[in-house]
């Protein structure tokens, strides 16, 4: 069982991350254009869990070849930062992997785009993301608590406090909020 731990920050904008990064001898790994399917059972099942069901596609501005995964995370696991399974799988085709899920009963309950920039530094994976209406974040990956609260001071983000909800969380709030009834959430350029 695969655990992801993370810390999630909201930034006005990535342009002193990235610096940070470049000063620190961060590996710059690409920018993607991610398209996000959210999937769960007709009743929210898999929502009302914590739980999240997804297919995902990728471009690489920079032309790298992505496959596409299927993605399933547990409910959140208790301690300071966000913490679940994932269970994560390339497919070749993330229209078949839909349909697949479809044919079993799911049904798509949210689609967004994200920009996404990667990059590696100190054992963790930073991605500085732009998904639809909710500004510019900054998601630090790794092994442990100590280790990614290390990277969160040298990249001088020790003072933002951490965004505890998901991406699909906080789109889902977005829209109910601004009476948004399209689930399918695109980039402006």
């Amino acid at each position: 069982m695969a655990i992801e731990i993370e810390l999630k920050l909201q930034v006005e904008s990535h342009d002193a991350v990235r610096e940070r990064l470049r000063e620190l001898g961060g590996i710059f790994e690409g920018v993607y254009l991610e398209t996000n399917h959210i999937m769960d059972q007709p009743d929210g099942t898999l929502r009302r869990q914590g739980k999240g069901l997804r297919v995902r596609s990728m471009v690489c501005e920079q032309g790298k070849e992505v496959p596409a995964t299927l993605t399933f995370k547990g409910p959140r696991l208790a301690g300071a930062l966000k913490s679940r399974e994932e269970i994560e799988v390339e497919v070749s085709d993330a229209e078949d992997a839909r349909n697949v899920l479809v044919s079993l009963g799911y049904v798509s309950v949210l689609t967004y785009q994200k920009r996404r920039e990667r990059w590696r530094f100190s054992s963790c994976h930073i991605e500085l993301d732009e998904p639809p209406y909710l500004g510019c974040f900054v998601e630090i990956e790794g092994a442990d608590e100590q280790t990614i609260r290390g990277v969160q001071k040298e990249l001088q983000l020790d003072t933002f406090s951490d965004v505890s909800p998901s991406y699909v969380h906080l789109l889902m709030d977005y829209c109910k909020a601004n009476d948004i009834v399209s689930r399918n959430l695109q980039l402006n350029g």
